[in-house]
């Protein structure tokens, strides 16, 4: 299976009834086992690719080639639960069928087996992720989303929560495409990396990474980054730095 993306043009109204282009010139591929990472400036366009790519906007210029008949899963940027569910229940409501032990053994990578009675107003933010993406693997899916699923957590946090979906996205074969601003979270957790620009957001450079993710020690990935940083993409921080775009 293969997902191959070409969008040439994106465009909102304004409330003032102008042409507001967000999208411009993006194309690549993913195939089944890839993952795929998408980085760019904060507001350049990035949550609405996703949208598209997951057939939720066909209001675009270009062609989204997805699998077919692909089972697909998407993270939100927000966790978006019902409230008034449980933890166990919230996950139920997207996977029915999923049988106990595959649900027992996702709650135990996500540190959620204590936590499954549990409703949505007594998580932290992190535990609420956690679901958010427990329910998405649930459903076992062949193309999984993830919308900046780190942003607004601490680095302590982020990291496990890195490994964790690291894992995640080695037990089955999948297309995996996620979202970040952060070039670190890219190299550790990406095999192609699909840079953006700023807003209209257009594509500045695709970089395949043939280092397994298990293989990419600090070095490793001190020197990907420093790669990128030649390449006057990227600032040695970790994001794309809007000033430096060519």
């Amino acid at each position: 299976m293969q997902l191959d993306v070409d969008i040439t043009g994106k465009s909102f109204i304004s409330a003032a009834g102008k042409p507001h282009r967000v999208l411009s010139d993006i194309s690549f591929a993913l195939a089944t086992g890839e993952v795929g990472v998408v980085v760019g400036p904060s507001g350049c366009g990035k949550s609405t690719m996703l949208r598209i790519l997951a057939g939720l906007d066909p209001n675009y210029q270009g062609r989204v080639a997805r699998p077919a008949g692909a089972r697909l899963a998407m993270v939100f940027q927000e966790p978006r639960l019902l409230p008034w569910r449980s933890v166990a229940d919230n996950v139920r409501l997207a996977a029915p069928d999923a049988d106990d032990a595959r649900l027992a053994a996702l709650f135990s990578v996500l540190e959620l087996s204590a936590h499954r009675d549990h409703y949505p107003g007594e998580l932290s933010l992190g535990l609420a992720r956690r679901v958010a993406l427990a329910r998405a693997f649930a459903v076992e899916p062949d193309f999984l989303i993830l919308d900046e699923p780190l942003a607004s957590l601490d680095d302590a946090l982020a990291a496990r929560l890195r490994e964790e979906i690291a894992t995640l996205v080695g037990s089955r074969p999948m297309i995996t495409l996620l979202v970040t601003h952060s070039l670190d979270d890219a190299v550790r957790l990406g095999d192609k990396l699909i840079l953006l620009s700023a807003r209209p957001a257009r594509l500045l450079h695709t970089l395949p990474i043939a280092i397994p993710r298990t293989a990419r020690d600090e070095q490793v990935i001190a020197a990907i980054k420093a790669d990128l940083a030649r390449l006057n993409l990227a600032n040695p921080s970790g994001s794309l730095d809007p000033d430096r775009q060519q």
